[in-house]
């Protein structure tokens, strides 16, 4: 019987052994653009699959604990290679607090191709059954931390419902990591990522992925990737698992930090509002403490209405102002007019989302100098 393993080892550890021959200890870039017909692991053409990319669809798929990983060239294009899987008239159903990007591809692109969608709140279990057992769904594309409030959903309860009505559950773990959540255990189908968050954590690598243990979604998956050809490049795929080979550290001093910072905030007079999922009560909280190993590295925060959040942002040192996140230096956003500003105000409105909130990604550095830098910016507004 396989002994249980660590993140950490088997970050390290996972499908790649030092060559006999040179004995390097770092799996080596394979910059090769094509293979000689017939060698023996049947590589071809490099988009069609390649040794560097194949250790981190391993690696990644091991921390999930799924047996099957995908690597793309971004987040955007995991979600594009998933909805592929839909035929025209076919549904997909999606959260009211997504990432921007998630709304712009399902309603301005793949909409126009036929493909059909529901948006609705998560959290309303109701609801929710109501959407599925009414309309023809076949994917169920669920954030957890949602971007950028921070609602949780509950994994399990949603598999349970996306089984019941003959759906796949697809859910974006960008924001936990497989460190602090595990959707494959609680029932999803497949665990989709932003490996230029978290994953990669250093701000250097745009790229996304994807895990299953279901072969037959896993081998549709695959050919689309290579028919579609939104593959991870072989020096990405490098950085990435030099990155990945940390996250177990980084993510501890990311939630370290991000706990300091959301509960400074909380006490000041200055915000009326901080979502953060180590904040949350009531149900909201239980979830958390049912599938959440620690509650991340991320806080949205709304001023109080006579505060100028634009003159808020321009006084800080430490957190430049700049999309993107879960890299080790410290990142905040405008969602309103940065990330989230492809979805229309009104919509914006109706989940909650003000313009005067912003969205901080907490990095890895000194946590005194990070809390002195936001407690300045408000006392000087």
């Amino acid at each position: 019987m396989k002994k249980t393993r660590g993140f950490s080892t088997r970050a390290n550890h996972t499908f790649y052994n030092p060559n006999k021959d040179d004995g390097a200890i770092i799996p080596p870039i394979h910059l090769s653009t094509t293979f000689t017909f017939g060698n023996k692991k049947g590589y071809d053409y490099s988009r069609s699959g390649n040794q560097t990319r194949h250790i981190l669809e391993h690696t990644i798929a091991e921390l999930d604990n799924n047996a099957y990983g995908l690597a793309y060239s971004s987040g955007s294009a995991v979600l594009a290679n998933v909805v592929a899987l839909l035929k025209p008239q076919e549904m997909i159903l999606f959260s009211s607090d997504a990432y921007g990007g998630t709304y712009r591809y399902i309603t301005q692109v793949s909409h126009n191709q036929g493909i059909q969608y529901k948006i609705i709140d998560f959290t309303d279990k109701a609801q929710t059954e109501e959407a599925l057992k009414n309309n023809p769904i076949k994917l169920i594309w669920v954030e957890t931390p949602t971007n950028p409030l921070l609602k949780v959903v509950d994994i399990a309860q949603m598999a349970q419902l996306a089984h019941k009505y003959h759906a796949f559950l697809i859910v974006d773990n960008t924001f936990a990591s497989p460190i602090l959540q595990q959707p494959a255990l609680l029932g999803a189908d497949v665990v989709a990522y932003s490996t230029t968050k978290y994953i990669n954590g250093h701000s250097d690598v745009v790229g996304g992925a994807l895990t299953t243990s279901n072969e037959d979604l896993y081998q549709k998956l695959k050919f689309l990737q290579n028919a579609i050809g939104a593959m991870l490049s072989p020096f990405d795929s490098w950085l990435t698992l030099r990155g990945l080979k940390t996250l177990e550290l980084r993510m501890k001093r990311h939630v370290d930090n991000a706990e300091e910072i959301a509960s400074f905030l909380e006490k000041h007079r200055k915000i009326k509002k901080v979502y953060y999922p180590g904040l949350f009560t009531g149900e909201q909280g239980r979830i958390v403490a049912r599938q959440m190993a620690r509650p991340g590295g991320m806080i949205s925060v709304e001023l109080k209405e006579k505060y100028d959040v634009k003159k808020f942002l321009a006084k800080l040192e430490y957190f430049p102002l700049a999309e993107s996140l879960g890299g080790v230096e410290s990142l905040i956003d405008h969602p309103a007019s940065m990330t989230h500003a492809s979805i229309p105000k009104s919509e914006r409105e109706k989940i909650g989302l003000s313009d005067g909130l912003f969205r901080i990604s907490v990095g890895i550095e000194n946590r005194e100098d990070l809390l002195e830098d936001l407690s300045q910016a408000l006392e000087n507004l």
